[in-house]
Protein backbone atom coordinates (compact mmCIF):
# COMPACT_ATOMS: atom_id res chain seq x y z
CA UNK A 1 0.00 0.00 0.00
CA UNK A 2 1.36 3.47 -0.81
CA UNK A 3 2.55 5.20 2.36
CA UNK A 4 3.19 8.86 3.15
CA UNK A 5 6.09 9.46 0.71
CA UNK A 6 4.29 7.77 -2.19
CA UNK A 7 1.00 9.59 -1.49
CA UNK A 8 2.85 12.90 -1.17
CA UNK A 9 4.44 12.28 -4.58
CA UNK A 10 0.93 11.87 -6.02
CA UNK A 11 -0.36 14.96 -4.21
CA UNK A 12 2.56 16.96 -5.58
CA UNK A 13 1.65 15.99 -9.13
CA UNK A 14 -1.99 16.90 -8.59
CA UNK A 15 -0.93 20.29 -7.22
CA UNK A 16 1.06 20.86 -10.41
CA UNK A 17 -1.50 19.77 -12.92
CA UNK A 18 -5.10 19.93 -11.71
CA UNK A 19 -5.42 22.68 -9.10
CA UNK A 20 -7.37 25.62 -10.52
CA UNK A 21 -9.12 23.53 -13.16
CA UNK A 22 -12.87 23.01 -13.43
CA UNK A 23 -14.42 19.54 -13.57
CA UNK A 24 -16.33 19.68 -16.87
CA UNK A 25 -17.64 16.10 -16.87
CA UNK A 26 -17.38 12.89 -14.86
CA UNK A 27 -17.29 9.34 -16.25
CA UNK A 28 -17.97 6.48 -13.83
CA UNK A 29 -16.89 3.32 -15.63
CA UNK A 30 -17.10 1.19 -12.48
CA UNK A 31 -19.08 2.38 -9.42
CA UNK A 32 -17.29 0.17 -6.91
CA UNK A 33 -14.63 2.77 -5.98
CA UNK A 34 -17.52 5.07 -5.00
CA UNK A 35 -18.80 2.72 -2.28
CA UNK A 36 -18.34 5.41 0.40
CA UNK A 37 -20.29 8.02 -1.55
CA UNK A 38 -23.63 8.95 -0.02
CA UNK A 39 -26.15 8.78 -2.83
CA UNK A 40 -23.95 6.64 -5.07
CA UNK A 41 -22.58 7.48 -8.50
CA UNK A 42 -25.26 10.03 -9.32
CA UNK A 43 -24.45 12.09 -6.22
CA UNK A 44 -20.73 11.79 -7.02
CA UNK A 45 -21.19 13.15 -10.54
CA UNK A 46 -23.53 15.90 -9.34
CA UNK A 47 -21.14 16.96 -6.57
CA UNK A 48 -18.17 17.36 -8.93
CA UNK A 49 -19.52 18.63 -12.25
CA UNK A 50 -18.85 22.34 -12.64
CA UNK A 51 -16.74 22.56 -9.50
CA UNK A 52 -13.19 24.02 -9.36
CA UNK A 53 -10.38 22.02 -7.72
CA UNK A 54 -8.82 24.62 -5.40
CA UNK A 55 -5.97 22.68 -3.75
CA UNK A 56 -4.38 19.24 -3.28
CA UNK A 57 -4.01 18.32 0.39
CA UNK A 58 -2.62 15.31 2.25
CA UNK A 59 -2.61 14.06 5.82
CA UNK A 60 -0.78 10.78 6.29
CA UNK A 61 -1.94 8.47 3.50
CA UNK A 62 -5.20 10.34 2.85
CA UNK A 63 -5.60 12.97 0.11
CA UNK A 64 -8.36 15.40 -0.70
CA UNK A 65 -9.01 18.05 -3.33
CA UNK A 66 -11.05 20.95 -1.88
CA UNK A 67 -13.78 22.28 -4.15
CA UNK A 68 -14.93 25.85 -4.64
CA UNK A 69 -18.29 25.12 -2.93
CA UNK A 70 -16.70 24.13 0.40
CA UNK A 71 -16.82 20.36 -0.10
CA UNK A 72 -13.90 18.14 -1.14
CA UNK A 73 -13.06 15.15 -3.30
CA UNK A 74 -11.54 12.65 -0.88
CA UNK A 75 -9.19 9.99 -2.28
CA UNK A 76 -7.64 6.87 -0.79
CA UNK A 77 -5.33 4.81 -2.99
CA UNK A 78 -5.75 1.54 -1.09
CA UNK A 79 -3.42 -1.24 -2.20
CA UNK A 80 -3.10 -0.46 -5.90
CA UNK A 81 -4.96 2.76 -6.71
CA UNK A 82 -3.41 5.33 -9.02
CA UNK A 83 -4.46 8.90 -9.72
CA UNK A 84 -3.02 9.70 -13.15
CA UNK A 85 -3.15 13.05 -14.93
CA UNK A 86 -3.61 13.09 -18.71
CA UNK A 87 -3.53 15.74 -21.40
CA UNK A 88 -1.50 18.32 -19.45
CA UNK A 89 1.68 20.16 -20.36
CA UNK A 90 5.04 18.50 -19.79
CA UNK A 91 6.01 21.13 -17.23
CA UNK A 92 3.72 22.97 -14.87
CA UNK A 93 3.92 26.70 -14.21
CA UNK A 94 7.19 27.55 -12.51
CA UNK A 95 8.30 23.92 -12.43
CA UNK A 96 11.94 23.01 -12.56
CA UNK A 97 13.68 19.83 -13.62
CA UNK A 98 16.46 20.41 -11.08
CA UNK A 99 15.52 18.96 -7.67
CA UNK A 100 18.71 20.21 -6.00
CA UNK A 101 17.37 23.75 -5.78
CA UNK A 102 14.24 22.61 -4.01
CA UNK A 103 16.13 20.37 -1.58
CA UNK A 104 18.87 22.87 -0.77
CA UNK A 105 17.36 23.71 2.62
CA UNK A 106 16.67 20.06 3.52
CA UNK A 107 13.74 17.80 2.66
CA UNK A 108 11.46 19.03 5.46
CA UNK A 109 11.38 22.62 4.21
CA UNK A 110 11.49 21.80 0.50
CA UNK A 111 8.61 22.40 -1.89
CA UNK A 112 8.14 18.84 -3.02
CA UNK A 113 5.54 19.72 -5.66
CA UNK A 114 8.23 19.96 -8.32
CA UNK A 115 11.12 17.62 -7.56
CA UNK A 116 10.86 15.86 -10.93
CA UNK A 117 9.45 16.72 -14.32
CA UNK A 118 6.58 14.55 -15.63
CA UNK A 119 7.87 11.70 -17.71
CA UNK A 120 5.47 12.17 -20.64
CA UNK A 121 2.31 13.85 -21.86
CA UNK A 122 -0.52 11.32 -22.02
CA UNK A 123 -3.07 11.07 -24.77
CA UNK A 124 -6.65 11.42 -23.57
CA UNK A 125 -7.84 8.94 -26.19
CA UNK A 126 -6.02 6.17 -24.32
CA UNK A 127 -8.07 4.34 -21.70
CA UNK A 128 -5.79 2.32 -19.44
CA UNK A 129 -6.66 -1.12 -18.15
CA UNK A 130 -8.50 -0.93 -14.81
CA UNK A 131 -9.70 2.64 -15.42
CA UNK A 132 -12.58 3.13 -12.96
CA UNK A 133 -13.36 6.86 -12.91
CA UNK A 134 -12.32 9.75 -15.18
CA UNK A 135 -12.74 13.43 -14.36
CA UNK A 136 -12.63 15.66 -17.43
CA UNK A 137 -10.98 18.99 -16.59
CA UNK A 138 -10.90 22.40 -18.21
CA UNK A 139 -7.97 23.35 -20.42
CA UNK A 140 -5.40 26.00 -19.56
CA UNK A 141 -2.49 27.68 -21.31
CA UNK A 142 0.32 25.26 -22.07
CA UNK A 143 -1.85 22.18 -22.48
CA UNK A 144 -1.18 20.15 -25.65
CA UNK A 145 -4.57 21.11 -27.15
CA UNK A 146 -6.88 19.04 -29.33
CA UNK A 147 -4.03 16.82 -30.51
CA UNK A 148 -4.24 14.93 -27.21
CA UNK A 149 -7.43 13.22 -28.31
CA UNK A 150 -9.89 15.56 -26.55
CA UNK A 151 -10.06 19.12 -25.32
CA UNK A 152 -8.81 19.87 -21.81
CA UNK A 153 -7.19 17.42 -19.40
CA UNK A 154 -8.32 14.48 -17.29
CA UNK A 155 -7.73 12.90 -13.91
CA UNK A 156 -8.05 9.10 -13.91
CA UNK A 157 -8.58 6.71 -11.04
CA UNK A 158 -6.96 3.43 -12.11
CA UNK A 159 -7.25 0.60 -9.60
CA UNK A 160 -6.48 -3.05 -10.26
CA UNK A 161 -7.43 -4.51 -6.88
CA UNK A 162 -10.33 -2.17 -6.10
CA UNK A 163 -9.29 -1.27 -2.54
CA UNK A 164 -8.99 2.46 -3.27
CA UNK A 165 -11.85 4.89 -3.55
CA UNK A 166 -13.20 8.38 -4.18
CA UNK A 167 -16.07 10.28 -2.62
CA UNK A 168 -17.29 13.85 -2.25
CA UNK A 169 -17.59 14.87 1.37
CA UNK A 170 -17.93 17.89 3.62
CA UNK A 171 -14.93 19.62 5.19
CA UNK A 172 -14.93 20.34 8.92
CA UNK A 173 -12.61 22.47 11.11
CA UNK A 174 -9.52 20.77 12.51
CA UNK A 175 -9.74 20.23 16.29
CA UNK A 176 -6.47 22.10 16.95
CA UNK A 177 -7.09 24.98 14.54
CA UNK A 178 -3.94 24.20 12.52
CA UNK A 179 -3.91 23.50 8.76
CA UNK A 180 -5.57 20.23 7.83
CA UNK A 181 -2.54 18.86 6.01
CA UNK A 182 0.25 19.44 3.51
CA UNK A 183 -0.79 21.56 0.56
CA UNK A 184 -3.20 24.08 2.09
CA UNK A 185 -3.16 26.63 4.93
CA UNK A 186 -6.87 26.04 5.61
CA UNK A 187 -7.72 24.50 8.99
CA UNK A 188 -10.11 22.01 7.40
CA UNK A 189 -10.19 18.28 6.74
CA UNK A 190 -12.74 15.75 5.49
CA UNK A 191 -15.43 14.98 8.04
CA UNK A 192 -14.70 11.24 7.92
CA UNK A 193 -10.96 11.78 8.51
CA UNK A 194 -11.15 13.57 11.86
CA UNK A 195 -9.86 10.46 13.65
CA UNK A 196 -6.62 10.37 11.63
CA UNK A 197 -3.65 11.72 13.58
CA UNK A 198 -1.18 14.19 12.11
CA UNK A 199 1.85 12.66 10.41
CA UNK A 200 5.51 12.91 11.32
CA UNK A 201 6.25 15.46 8.57
CA UNK A 202 3.43 17.79 9.64
CA UNK A 203 4.81 20.96 11.31
CA UNK A 204 1.64 21.11 13.44
CA UNK A 205 2.23 17.66 14.96
CA UNK A 206 2.36 17.71 18.77
CA UNK A 207 5.53 15.67 19.09
CA UNK A 208 5.36 15.34 22.85
CA UNK A 209 1.81 14.11 22.50
CA UNK A 210 2.88 11.58 19.85
CA UNK A 211 5.64 10.28 22.11
CA UNK A 212 3.16 9.98 24.96
CA UNK A 213 0.72 8.01 22.78
CA UNK A 214 3.46 5.57 21.77
CA UNK A 215 4.50 5.04 25.40
CA UNK A 216 0.95 4.69 26.71
CA UNK A 217 0.35 1.41 24.89
CA UNK A 218 1.52 -2.06 25.86
CA UNK A 219 1.21 -3.26 22.27
CA UNK A 220 4.22 -4.13 20.12
CA UNK A 221 5.82 -0.92 18.89
CA UNK A 222 5.56 -2.11 15.27
CA UNK A 223 1.78 -2.33 15.72
CA UNK A 224 1.69 1.10 17.36
CA UNK A 225 3.51 2.72 14.42
CA UNK A 226 0.88 1.31 12.05
CA UNK A 227 -1.98 2.79 14.09
CA UNK A 228 -3.14 5.87 12.16
CA UNK A 229 -4.64 7.28 15.38
CA UNK A 230 -1.17 7.54 16.94
CA UNK A 231 0.70 9.03 13.97
CA UNK A 232 -0.49 8.73 10.40
CA UNK A 233 1.21 7.89 7.14
CA UNK A 234 3.35 4.96 8.35
CA UNK A 235 2.85 1.54 6.79
CA UNK A 236 4.83 -1.68 6.80
CA UNK A 237 7.75 -0.29 4.80
CA UNK A 238 8.59 2.77 6.87
CA UNK A 239 7.75 1.11 10.19
CA UNK A 240 10.45 -1.49 9.51
CA UNK A 241 12.86 1.17 8.25
CA UNK A 242 12.30 3.44 11.25
CA UNK A 243 12.71 0.59 13.73
CA UNK A 244 15.93 -0.51 12.04
CA UNK A 245 17.30 3.04 12.11
CA UNK A 246 16.42 3.35 15.82
CA UNK A 247 17.86 -0.14 16.61
CA UNK A 248 14.56 -1.32 18.08
CA UNK A 249 12.81 -4.64 17.59
CA UNK A 250 9.17 -4.39 16.56
CA UNK A 251 8.02 -6.67 19.38
CA UNK A 252 9.17 -4.27 22.09
CA UNK A 253 6.10 -2.90 23.90
CA UNK A 254 5.60 0.82 23.58
CA UNK A 255 5.25 1.12 27.36
CA UNK A 256 8.82 -0.17 27.73
CA UNK A 257 10.27 2.75 25.79
CA UNK A 258 11.65 5.71 27.67
CA UNK A 259 10.75 9.22 26.44
CA UNK A 260 14.07 9.70 24.66
CA UNK A 261 13.94 6.30 22.98
CA UNK A 262 10.36 6.85 21.77
CA UNK A 263 11.26 10.33 20.52
CA UNK A 264 14.31 8.95 18.70
CA UNK A 265 12.16 6.30 17.03
CA UNK A 266 9.76 8.91 15.68
CA UNK A 267 12.63 11.16 14.58
CA UNK A 268 14.37 8.32 12.75
CA UNK A 269 11.15 7.26 11.05
CA UNK A 270 10.52 10.84 9.93
CA UNK A 271 14.07 11.08 8.59
CA UNK A 272 13.61 7.89 6.56
CA UNK A 273 10.39 9.22 5.03
CA UNK A 274 12.09 12.51 4.16
CA UNK A 275 14.81 10.62 2.30
CA UNK A 276 12.16 8.56 0.55
CA UNK A 277 10.36 11.76 -0.51
CA UNK A 278 13.56 13.09 -2.05
CA UNK A 279 13.75 9.87 -4.10
CA UNK A 280 10.11 10.03 -5.21
CA UNK A 281 9.00 7.27 -2.84
CA UNK A 282 9.34 3.49 -2.96
CA UNK A 283 8.15 1.68 -6.10
CA UNK A 284 8.30 -2.11 -6.28
CA UNK A 285 6.28 -2.45 -9.49
CA UNK A 286 4.23 -0.47 -11.99
CA UNK A 287 1.36 -0.06 -9.50
CA UNK A 288 3.28 2.41 -7.35
CA UNK A 289 3.75 5.57 -9.39
CA UNK A 290 3.04 9.28 -9.00
CA UNK A 291 0.42 11.31 -10.87
CA UNK A 292 2.78 11.56 -13.85
CA UNK A 293 3.26 7.78 -14.00
CA UNK A 294 6.86 8.05 -12.74
CA UNK A 295 8.30 5.53 -10.27
CA UNK A 296 10.24 6.38 -7.12
CA UNK A 297 13.72 5.05 -6.43
CA UNK A 298 13.93 4.62 -2.67
CA UNK A 299 13.61 0.81 -2.88
CA UNK A 300 17.34 0.60 -3.60
CA UNK A 301 18.07 2.32 -0.26
CA UNK A 302 15.86 0.19 1.98
CA UNK A 303 17.76 -1.19 4.97
CA UNK A 304 15.16 -3.58 6.42
CA UNK A 305 11.90 -4.03 4.52
CA UNK A 306 12.03 -6.92 2.05
CA UNK A 307 15.64 -7.81 2.94
CA UNK A 308 15.12 -11.08 4.85
CA UNK A 309 18.19 -13.29 4.47
CA UNK A 310 20.38 -10.45 3.22
CA UNK A 311 23.20 -9.02 5.34
CA UNK A 312 22.35 -6.14 7.65
CA UNK A 313 23.66 -2.91 6.15
CA UNK A 314 25.02 -1.96 9.59
CA UNK A 315 26.58 -5.12 11.07
CA UNK A 316 26.39 -7.79 8.36
CA UNK A 317 24.20 -10.28 10.26
CA UNK A 318 21.51 -11.99 8.14
CA UNK A 319 18.20 -10.15 8.40
CA UNK A 320 15.21 -12.11 9.71
CA UNK A 321 11.48 -11.83 9.11
CA UNK A 322 8.61 -12.69 11.45
CA UNK A 323 4.95 -11.82 11.82
CA UNK A 324 3.72 -9.23 14.32
CA UNK A 325 0.01 -8.55 14.49
CA UNK A 326 -0.54 -10.16 11.11
CA UNK A 327 2.11 -8.02 9.40
CA UNK A 328 5.64 -9.00 8.42
CA UNK A 329 8.53 -7.47 10.32
CA UNK A 330 12.10 -7.65 9.01
CA UNK A 331 14.84 -6.88 11.49
CA UNK A 332 18.47 -7.56 12.37
CA UNK A 333 18.92 -10.14 15.15
CA UNK A 334 22.13 -8.42 16.27
CA UNK A 335 21.29 -4.71 16.01
CA UNK A 336 17.63 -5.10 17.00
CA UNK A 337 17.57 -7.69 19.76
CA UNK A 338 14.21 -9.21 20.70
CA UNK A 339 12.84 -7.88 23.99
CA UNK A 340 13.03 -10.02 27.09
CA UNK A 341 10.41 -9.96 29.78
CA UNK A 342 11.75 -8.20 32.89
CA UNK A 343 12.26 -10.39 35.92
CA UNK A 344 9.58 -10.10 38.58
Amino acid sequence: MPELPEVEAVRAGLARHVVGRTVTAVEVLDPRPLRRQDGGAEAFVRGLTGRVLTAAVRRGKLMWLPLDDGAALSAHLGMSGQLLVRGTSALGDGETTDPSRLLADGPRSADLTATRAPSLVRNLSVRPTHLRVRLHLSARDGDPGPDNGAGGAALDLVDQRMFGGLHVTDLVPTPDGAPGGAGSPDALLPADAAHIARDLLDPALDRRGAVARVRSSGRAVKTILLDQRVVSGIGNIYADEGLWAARLHGLRPGSWLGPRVAARLLEQTAAVMERALAAGGTSFDALYVDADGAAGFFARELAAYGRAGLPCRRCGAPMRVQTIGGRSHTSCPRCQSRPRRPRR
